[in-house]
């Protein structure tokens, strides 16, 4: 059981008593440049005591939301797909009880195995990227099991135009040119998102959001920062508009803190999910 201060924004509840539950999981075993995400769940903990919990913007509070924290998972180091099982089986957990799942990376990788579930569960189930990289690689560096392969394994998973990406402005041609083709592609910038509302109607949609999505001048601390995205302003403004969608749980990934000893890029993150509660708890009616 975690202490009350180390929980996110501290907040008291258990699961039973709760809305969504939050879980960590420190896993960066597959990044391919700069390692560290594995801090980051125990980082934006420490920093969200600092946050207030009113957001100006929403005009809303995080006190008037039940949100549990479970703590992080423990992962074996080397073995992505003993760690992707261990996100199965909390998020299965989490939506047995009823409750919304939410993922704090880690690499995103993570997120293959939170979409696994819910895609068992949600047999319409649509992923909403937001992202630098397309991360539609068959394999990286003879790994299938890699940061840099997530989504197509979601892909794989999902099948054609069930993929909403958003923000992208990296990867091989070969994985431009699949994207164009399958997915409801939008690189380089975030337009667009608020259309989404009209196209997935009262679908269930998971979020993952890679917060390299920011342009590094805002978001330094991440392992592989792509000049060219988005502000912060730019980033809360789109995810606004997810509010209108059935949102059915999201994650965090790709917040590298060690790489940003000035703290500012966790803070930025500490942000980001605070707002993206605050969202998911509208687009649920519970706030």
């Amino acid at each position: 059981m975690l202490a009350e201060h180390t929980r996110f924004f501290a907040y008291p509840y258990q699961i039973d008593q709760a809305e969504m539950a939050i879980f960590g999981v420190p896993f960066d075993c597959t990044t391919s440049n700069k390692p560290g995400t594995r801090f980051a769940p125990a980082r934006m903990r420490l920093e969200s005591i600092n946050l207030e919990t009113y957001s100006p913007d929403q005009n809303l509070d995080l006190a008037d939301l039940k949100v549990a924290d479970l703590g992080d998972l423990i992962c074996p180091f080397g073995n992505a797909r003993k760690v992707l099982d261990l996100v199965y089986q909390q998020t299965e957990y989490i939506l047995e009880q009823n409750k919304m799942p939410i993922m704090i990376g880690g690499e995103h990788l993570l997120t293959l195995g939170a979409v696994e579930v819910m895609n068992e569960k949600y047999s319409d189930l649509q992923l909403v990227q937001l992202d630098a990289h397309t991360d539609l690689r068959d394999e990286y560096l003879g790994e299938k099991l890699s940061h840099a392969t997530v989504i197509k394994h979601c892909y794989n998973l999902l099948g054609a135009d069930r993929i909403h990406a958003y923000g992208i402005r990296s990867g091989m041609r070969e994985e431009f040119e699949f994207a164009e083709q399958n997915l409801n592609f939008n690189p380089f910038d975030l337009k667009g998102m608020s259309k989404l509302k009209d196209k997935l109607q009262n679908k269930p949609v998971y979020v993952t959001l890679d917060l390299d999505v920011l342009d590094p001048a805002f978001f330094p601390g991440t392992g592989t920062p792509e000049p060219g995205g988005v502000t912060f302003k730019e980033l809360l403004s789109e995810l606004f508009t997810l509010q209108d969608l059935n949102i059915v749980g999201f994650d965090l990934v790709e917040l590298c803190p060690e790489v940003d000893p000035s703290g500012i890029s966790t803070a930025a993150a500490c942000k980001v999910l605070r707002e993206m509660l605050l969202i998911a708890g509208k687009s649920k009616n519970i706030i």
